[in-house]
């Protein structure tokens, strides 16, 4: 029966601390899933993906793959804006007759200049060329295009050159097309192929720009050079040539995960990349990342039910070193896994664990301070407290200090007489009085018996004058509070009173908790404890209410005059015979509070 109770009274510990973990777990870990679903920190989350370009750093880029840039020279030395079609002709047959595979221009001509003839040649030079896609961002419901006035010549095709900006205008993605017209990077590529490129492929918002790294990472060539013919023979052969404008003062430059502005030419040469090489930064399926933030977030909860405080600390730190590494590890291997909200809901999880952690050791420090405030001083449950913050069960602790059996002798027959509530009232007085004289002198009250007494001194804070406390609170016991309670029961039921044992030991016991998690009692344990329990009793049919064992006497830091010997006795469950001491009795009850308040300065 008594197991089963104890039984019960775990599991509905167990039960408490798990409804605390699981509620802190699922509550953060939901409020992780309703951010993760509403994208709350979209922008947050992108800019954890420009941290993993930076770490992973600079890929070489295709060798195939080459940028004509109009930079600050080029421009410069042409001092016109717009730039006079008949230099982009000049450029596009360059690039046709050193044998470029394909051309991708990031120049619009959706507009007649000012010269017919130029822009006759930079058609007639397109028609040449064949290979040739021409950027434009204005399309109609149709997905068609006014570039040179819609009589686009055979070979060339048309592209929407719009990548689509996040919130803080970083260009991330490559889409397939944009208001129905193919994006820019996929018909270069399929131009290359010579295959399509399967818009399935391509999430809603686009698909991961897989950038080489910041700009100039893909080698270039200024656009002047080009035009003047000044680059070595065959040097374009079989490329991929993107043309486009890098100048600043144009505003053709683009925020982008590298964390630098980069042109959008060399942006598209990144998505041209990014699709040839069929897409290999993709993000992680949905469902993935609903269970990293799951998993992350119940995780600290999860090991605070069987684990203390240190040891959750120490798996939610693992375990977020270990996300760390992998989120990188797998966008180095083309999966890009949401790492906000995961990462997010494992520190708040934690954080949340900890304080649970926290409000059970605070529930558990009012019981512990419950169970000791009974028993010993409050200095010292203050002391108790403040050594026991990473175990307040107090687990077993050898202390060496002094042990203290009472008894009143004779009460059992008188009690028989008397009714039930009277008893009570008469042990209590009793009680009070010998209860009082301990506490005052710094023992601790580990147990009544009826209407014996079991304490200890030195425990469970050491105490180096604990036989000195010991023998001090047995004369104040014996001395003052004995007769009170003496003339109590004169007074108030015509009995001359009783006399009392005690016995005193000193040693070396075991003092801890025991108990279950519902219920603790502070408990000293040891062979010490059990012979002044003996000590006690064998002041039967002896002139003294007090013997002292030799080990107590010798445990004294100051001189006790009153301590009598009695003599050498054999102790049961001892092999070798005891040198016993007494104290004296007393002779007159004192008049006044005086002969207490000398008793507790004698240890001061």
């Amino acid at each position: 029966m008594a197991s089963g109770l104890g039984a019960f009274r775990r599991q509905s510990g167990f039960r408490l601390r798990a409804a605390l973990f699981l509620g802190v777990g699922l509550g953060l870990t939901g409020a992780a899933l309703i951010g993760y679903g509403t994208n709350v920190f979209g922008q947050l989350e992108n800019e954890t993906v420009d941290a993993r370009f930076s770490v992973r750093g600079v890929e070489k880029p295709p060798p195939e793959l080459i940028l004509v840039h109009l930079d600050d020279e080029s421009y410069g030395e042409i001092q016109q804006n717009p730039i006079p079609r008949e230099y982009h002709a000049a450029v596009i047959d360059r690039l046709r007759e050193d044998g470029a595979s394909l051309i991708a221009y990031d120049f619009q001509f959706t507009e007649i200049s000012d010269d017919p003839v130029a822009d006759d040649m930079l058609v007639e030079a397109v028609r040449r060329a064949r290979r040739v896609v021409l950027a434009t961002t204005e399309v109609d419901e149709l997905g068609r295009t006014n570039i040179f006035g819609g009589n686009i010549p055979i070979g060339a095709r048309p592209a929407n050159a719009l990548l689509p900006p996040d919130d803080a205008g970083v260009l991330r993605r490559v889409p397939h097309s944009v208001d129905g017209l193919e994006s820019f990077a996929v018909a270069a590529a399929e131009m290359t192929t010579g295959k399509q490129v399967d818009p399935k492929e391509f999430p809603d918002d686009g698909e991961w720009i897989d950038y080489h790294g910041p700009p100039g990472t893909i080698p270039s060539v200024p656009f002047a050079w080009v035009a003047r013919s000044q680059t070595p023979r065959d040097f374009f052969k079989d490329k991929i040539v993107v043309v486009g404008a890098s100048v600043p003062s144009l505003h053709d430059v683009h925020p982008t995960p590298t964390g630098e502005n980069m042109s959008s030419a060399e942006i598209q040469a990144n998505a041209i990349s990014t699709v040839l090489r069929g897409l290999p930064l993709h993000s992680a399926p949905r469902e993935l990342n609903i269970g990293l933030v799951f998993l992350l977030g119940m995780l600290a909860p999860l090991v605070s039910l069987v684990a203390p405080l240190r040891w959750t600390l120490g798996v939610a730190v693992t375990a977020a070193l270990g996300y760390l590494v992998a989120t990188q590890v797998l966008f180095e291997t083309g999966t890009v896994v949401s790492f906000v909200y995961p990462f997010g809901a494992l520190v708040v999880a934690t954080v949340g664990s900890i304080g649970a952690h926290y409000l059970l050791a605070a529930f558990e420090r009012e019981r512990v301070r419950g169970v000791f405030s009974r028993f010993v001083p409050d200095t010292v449950v203050e002391q108790v407290l403040a050594r026991t913050d990473d175990d307040l069960r107090l687990g077993g602790v050898e202390l060496f200090g002094t042990a203290m059996f009472t008894d009143l002798r004779g009460f059992t027959s008188f009690a028989e007489s008397l009714p039930a509530r009277t008893v009570i009232e008469i042990v209590n007085v009793y009680l009070s009085e010998m209860s009082d004289a301990i506490l005052a002198h710094g023992g601790t009250l580990v147990a009544y018996m009826g209407d014996g007494i079991f304490a200890v001194f030195g425990a469970p804070i050491e105490q180096d004058d604990h036989a000195d406390r010991a023998v001090a609170a047995s004369r104040e016991m014996l001395a003052v509070r004995l007769p009170r309670f003496n003339a109590f029961l004169r007074e108030q039921h015509g009995n001359d009173g009783f006399r009392m044992g005690i016995g005193l030991n000193s040693g070396l016991f075991l003092s801890g908790n025991v108990g279950s998690e519902r219920r603790l009692e502070y408990t000293a344990i040891g062979d010490t404890t059990n012979t002044a329990s003996r000590l006690e009793g064998m002041t039967k049919g002896t002139p003294h209410m007090c013997f002292v064992s030799d080990t107590t006497r010798n445990a004294l830091t100051r001189e006790a005059d009153d301590l009598v010997f009695v003599d050498e006795f054999e102790v049961r469950g001892r092999q070798a015979k005891a040198k016993l001491w007494a104290l004296p009795d007393p002779e007159e009850p004192p008049s006044d509070e005086e002969a207490v308040e000398s008793e507790r300065g004698a240890i001061a």
